[in-house]
């Protein structure tokens, strides 16, 4: 199974154990959805990443960044070729008022940095279960917060595997977009601004907006999180309530019955019962309300 051409090219660029054949990446997604990757490799440093896209680029091999697998779906197919893991890029340091952030760590993890660094700035993100890299990807936001209100750049690498240092107005974020996945751009880190705060005022707000997401969302079950953007002067949620759809399942995929925006893997749901049942939504809610309700997630990887 290691006879894949490039698995000891890449062995060479990274380590061993950083470099996986036919890996399950049901095993690395929070839908618990997937089919194997050909090959999956988790970089350590900066120079590891650009050397894997440089190789991927000579040796014409498809090439597939996962994130920490928190927007997505990966289809029951898995997928091609290479794909990349961030998790190995982790680090966080505070300096002064100001955080840097490598992409595989938790947002969440940054926010609670701030916290004991007395900084303020990133409450709002302290229940978003995506990395740096996918929070900066989409312009993540919640609670009235969002990443390009406290985000001054990032290190990303290009498509041809070059080091880039871009403003967040390079980046041209927008309610949850940016124009990362267009340019193609891997994120290696974030620096972000904040201000000094009062330990027990920070605290206080994350510790709100805590209760507000675990009493509403069902994070006892595998999800992707919100399914669908916010369509203009609606609630996705309550579109889907109003449609009688919660509670409706599709195999092991159920529409929450804690929150209808969310559809979670109730019972070892495979992706094409996931994608199955976020259409049936659709279908419904364009019926009923004359709504196109648009998909946040993402979707990637080939059926089996």
């Amino acid at each position: 199974m290691n006879h894949h051409p490039i698995y000891e090219k890449l062995i060479n660029i990274t380590s061993k154990q950083n470099v996986m054949v036919d890996e399950l990446l049901s095993n690395h997604t929070y839908t618990r959805l997937g089919g194997k990757a050909d090959i999956l490799v988790t970089p350590e440093t900066y120079e590891e990443v650009q050397a894997i896209i440089k190789l991927a680029n000579s040796e014409k091999v498809a090439f597939t960044l996962l994130g920490n697998g928190s927007n997505l779906i990966v289809k029951d197919g898995g997928i091609r070729g290479i794909v990349m893991n961030l998790k190995g890029l982790a680090s966080i340091r505070t300096a002064e008022n100001s955080i840097v952030a490598e992409s595989g760590a938790r947002i969440i993890d940054v926010s609670r940095n701030a916290l004991d660094n007395r900084l303020s700035g990133l409450e709002f993100a302290c229940g978003i279960p995506g990395s740096v890299g996918g929070a900066l990807f989409m312009n993540a936001g919640a609670y009235g917060g969002e990443i390009k209100d406290v985000l001054v750049s990032a290190k990303v690498v290009d498509k041809e595997g070059n080091l880039l240092t871009l403003s967040t107005e390079e980046l041209e974020m927008d309610y949850r977009t940016s124009n990362i996945p267009e340019k193609g751009y891997i994120v290696l880190e974030a620096t972000f601004a904040l201000q000094p705060g009062e330990y027990e005022q920070i605290k206080a707000v994350m510790d709100d907006l805590t209760y507000k997401r675990e009493s509403k969302q069902p994070l006892e079950y595998p999800s992707c999180g919100s399914v669908f953007k916010r369509p203009p002067g609606y609630f996705a949620g309550k579109l889907i309530q109003d449609s009688d759809l919660q509670g409706k399942q599709i195999g092991g995929a159920q529409v929450s019955l804690k929150h209808a925006g969310f559809i979670v893997n109730k019972d070892g749901a495979s992706a094409s019962e996931y994608i199955a049942l976020i259409q049936h939504v659709q279908k419904t809610v364009n019926e009923k309300f004359g709504v196109k309700l648009e998909r946040e997630v993402k979707i990637i990887g080939e059926d089996k």
